[in-house]
């Protein structure tokens, strides 16, 4: 069928990819450093030029007319934004009234302890939650400015309040590689499932990217000597292939940005704090939502930017590796979490 004749309510683009899933950035800043997101010196979006959390809401209740039914917030790290809880209830209401299936954030779980059951209460059911290591002096050098205590306070606060937790570790070459299986029995333990990431070149960083790629590939073939994994058919809306450790009968994700192609199932958009919509985080391309939003109260040129927009998504990201050599795009992490 032409993209013409797709039905209006659905996001669809070029390649028949329908997007009902939006990440959404509610700000650029966070309390960590982490060398694989963020150089060590940053500057931030002057705050004029964010969303505000009314402008974020209309802009979701656009996409969710448009058959977007889960919606991720991200940072940055979300939780430091100002009065955050007032976005979470107006989104949650939706959930509770069923327009909406989920209602999740990806944090780095410094202030969960905090807004453990705020987040319950307003609708959210499961976090996504970063931790890379178990080890403390790690943790400090990886984050630059993080306390795991802090992280681990917040997962104890979310499993208390009833949140079902996933951990995403980003795998890098080193010393990761002798953590894996403690990180993967201290998941497993606490009933909590556990992914593992590819680092992602976005952006400029202290460190060389083809000295810390670690192929998920060549790790899970590495895992597979010591574990039994049992594949699994299951998703959660994401590009995570999943197995089941039979000897802790916990779940293990793996996404592979460099050394698979997942692209062809891709169903998720993301907005920038700023506005700008970016139909692929793999790419540089993005179209500025902010101009339609405070240019006028009606949503029509809004909603024709976001159909036009997403209809028009390229095939696939640029992420490449050729001979070592690692090859990314300028945007850094924290613009759109990852």
């Amino acid at each position: 069928m032409p993209p013409d004749q797709y039905p209006n309510y659905f996001l669809r683009d070029n390649f028949g990819r329908t997007a009902d899933y939006l990440r959404l950035s509610v700000t650029d800043r966070c309390d960590l450093r982490c060398t694989y997101c963020m150089a060590e010196h940053m500057t931030f979006v002057p705050r004029r030029e964010v969303l505000t959390h009314e402008e974020l809401y209309r802009l979701s209740l656009v996409f969710m007319r448009y058959g977007v039914r889960k919606i991720r917030i991200t940072g940055g790290e979300p939780l430091v934004r100002k009065d955050i809880l007032q976005l979470f209830e107006l989104l949650g209401s939706h959930v509770k009234h069923n327009d909406l299936d989920e209602l999740t954030l990806t944090t780095n779980g410094t202030l969960l302890s905090r807004y453990a059951r705020d987040l319950f209460s307003a609708g959210v059911r499961r976090v996504n939650v970063s931790l890379d290591t178990l080890n403390a002096e790690r943790y400090a050098t990886i984050t630059r400015l993080g306390r795991i205590e802090k992280v681990l306070s917040g997962l104890e606060a979310a499993r208390s309040a009833g949140l079902k937790v996933k951990i995403n570790v980003v795998a890098a070459a080193g010393s990761f590689e002798n953590e894996v299986d403690d990180l993967i029995r201290f998941a497993h333990g606490d009933g909590m499932d556990i992914t593992l990431i590819e680092e992602m070149p976005l952006g400029e960083v202290s460190h060389q990217r083809s000295d810390s790629h670690l192929s998920l590939v060549k790790l899970r073939a590495d895992l597979m000597r010591r574990w039994t994994l049992e594949t699994l058919s299951e998703t959660t809306g994401g590009p995570a292939k999943y197995v089941r450790v039979k000897e802790t009968g916990g779940r293990l994700g793996f996404i592979t940005p460099l050394s698979c192609d997942f692209c062809s199932a891709c169903n998720r958009v993301r907005v920038s704090c700023t506005g700008g919509l970016y139909t692929c985080m793999g790419n540089e391309g993005s179209v500025d939502l902010r101009a339609a939003l405070r240019g006028s109260e009606g949503d029509a040129a809004l909603e024709r930017l976001i159909r036009d927009t997403v209809r028009n998504k390229p095939k696939g990201h640029s992420f490449k590796i050729e001979s070592h050599l690692v090859k990314g795009i300028d945007r850094h992490m924290s613009v759109l979490g990852g």
